[in-house]
């Protein structure tokens, strides 16, 4: 199962786990042509609006419909939303908290026994962010709320142990946005130590590395380019 799930990384993520042979759910907020990309391939789309305690309540009811048992909860929803484009920061800080606190929270405790009852053992990947240890003067009520994502993987790792894993990912730069100048790429790639954009596929390739480990839980793998040594 795998939230945001409609572009980017999510959408790559979907659709790797989809041809290695697994059924996978995936939601979205907003209907987006990766969304009809996944349908055309068969894996079961739902949409969910996280922002809302209504939309966390019914996609985890539907999850629980169409699936007995989950080999992982991978949590890629999220909100990049600035305190410059508001006036109202309760707001906002309750917008992220929601979205990146809320909804894995519950989403963990309500499905955890799907991922307790696959044989194989269950995984949660948290996807949090570079700015959690860091900080951000630009988005401040977004890091906070990744750092207590991140902080919620070592509850659940602790909870869920041994029969579920529990990890984060904690990208930096990995893509860039449609649109992006020459002279902001520019800037961005020089604040790693390897100075490049490497693409979803890193992403995928960690999630993977994840699912496919016995031994990591209540760890954040940083996926930085050596950002935090420039």
């Amino acid at each position: 199962m795998i939230t945001g799930a409609g572009q980017r990384i999510g959408l790559a993520l979907a659709r790797d786990l989809h041809q290695q042979g697994f059924d996978v759910i995936a939601s979205y907020r907003t209907e987006r042509a990766g969304v009809k990309t996944l349908r055309e391939l068969g894996v079961c789309c739902i949409q969910a609006d996280f922002a809302t305690q209504v939309g966390i309540e019914a996609f985890i009811a539907e999850v629980k419909e169409r699936a007995v048992s989950l080999r992982a909860i991978i949590h890629n929803a999220s909100d990049w939303a600035a305190e410059k484009n508001t006036d109202n920061v309760a707001e906002l800080m309750q917008q992220m908290m929601q979205v990146h606190v809320q909804a894995p929270y519950q989403l963990n405790l309500a499905l955890a026994p799907l991922l307790q009852a696959n044989a194989d053992g269950g995984d949660i990947i948290h996807f949090t962010d570079y700015v959690a240890d860091k900080g951000s003067q630009k988005h401040i009520a977004y890091a906070a709320s990744k750092a207590a994502l991140a902080n919620l993987t070592l509850s659940f790792s602790a909870k869920l142990a041994p029969t579920v894993k529990v990890n984060s990912i904690a990208p930096a730069l990995l893509m860039f946005n449609q649109g992006d100048d020459e002279a902001y790429k520019k800037k961005a790639l020089s604040k790693s130590l390897l100075g490049l954009a490497p693409g979803e596929q890193e992403a995928v390739a960690t999630v993977n590395y994840l699912l496919q480990s016995q031994y990591i839980t209540g760890r954040t793998l940083h996926l930085d380019g050596g950002r935090h040594l420039v």
